[in-house]
């Protein structure tokens, strides 16, 4: 993990989630959905988890740099768990709310990390 991301897990609710990527959208951030994507495809009912594990730099883009790349683990309309990034703002990540214990945080890194998860491309290409 790079230094100057927190180490840490949140967890997000789909409408949150949606905010997330909308202002990546609207900042002109690399990693993002696309318009409307999640509000699709994601279950509305879920929890999702946001794990930074970068900063990133967007040269096109100084005045949204830097930000920070985060590992997703999101869950689809079918149940499903699939693996995605997204770019966030730090102090849009800094103003979720901290909500899992050390032990849940450790289960949610080792399954993005090591979970043998469909990517976020993968899926969308089963279910067209």
């Amino acid at each position: 993990m790079s230094s100057g991301v927190p180490r840490t897990v949140k967890a997000v609710d789909t409408s949150e989630l949606i905010g997330l990527d909308t202002e990546a959208i609207e900042c002109g951030l690399n990693r993002n959905h696309g318009a409307g994507w999640l509000a699709e495809f994601a279950d509305p009912a879920a929890v999702h988890y946001l794990r930074p594990v970068l900063v990133h730099r967007a040269g096109h883009r100084p005045e949204f740099s830097p930000h920070w790349r985060c590992m997703l683990l999101l869950t689809v309309q079918d149940g499903q768990q699939i693996f995605s990034l997204l770019d966030v703002l730090p102090a849009s990540f800094e103003d979720l709310p901290e909500t899992l214990d050390a032990a849940t945080k450790t289960k949610i890194a080792h399954r993005l990390e090591h979970g043998d998860l469909l990517t976020q491309a993968q899926w969308a290409d089963l279910n067209p």
